[in-house]
């Protein structure tokens, strides 16, 4: 038997640091970690995941620190670990005490994997709401304006084209003519 890790973030910007800390710390060589760095709402595009799957073997143990590292999409988990229990490899999260090893590890842990969904949902569905709120309320979103229409408009007034506008002040041309036609004055 092999002891295997995998870690996962959402982002770029998000560091691996912690959970491989846990996991070696849980006697995984560094050698048999594996990481992504992508979102765990799919499978898609995570080499980390795919590598794993071929480096295992039957008897072989995984640890995840986190149910929602492995995955978060609760079709998805259970695909996951029915491929691993084929393959005879067992997945023990960490943090939550529970593993697939046993029948009733993979109950709790197809459960676990529907409240991890329902929990995503709720959390954009709560994001989607203070969007709207805050837009009810006059929040604009999005980048701030970089160029002054003002600057735009006395370039034009005194006869520069708008290709020669957009080339002077290195914007698009389309953002010329969307601020030459925009009747706001900010």
């Amino acid at each position: 038997m092999c002891l295997f890790g995998y870690a996962r973030v959402s982002t770029s910007q998000q560091s691996l640091d912690l959970q491989v800390q846990a996991l070696k710390a849980a006697g995984v060589e560094e050698h048999r970690l594996f990481t992504d760095k992508a979102t765990g709402a799919s499978m898609k595009n995570r080499s980390g995941l795919e590598l794993l799957k071929i480096k295992v073997e039957p008897g072989d143990l995984i640890l995840v620190k986190k149910l929602d590292r492995l995955g978060r999409d609760t079709a998805d988990m259970i695909n996951l670990i029915k491929e691993f229990d084929q393959l005879g490899v067992a997945v023990r999260f960490l943090d939550d005490g529970i593993s697939t090893e046993g029948v009733m590890g993979k109950m709790v842990v197809t459960i676990l994997a529907a409240v991890a969904e329902a929990e995503r949902a709720r959390i954009l569905e709560r994001t989607n709401e203070g969007r709207l709120e805050a837009q009810a309320k006059g929040v604009k979103f999005g980048r701030k304006r970089s160029v002054d229409r003002q600057q735009i408009n006395k370039l034009f007034a005194a006869g520069m084209k708008p290709s020669q506008i957009a080339k002077e002040l290195k914007i698009g041309r389309s953002t010329v003519y969307q601020l030459l036609e925009a009747k706001d004055p900010s």
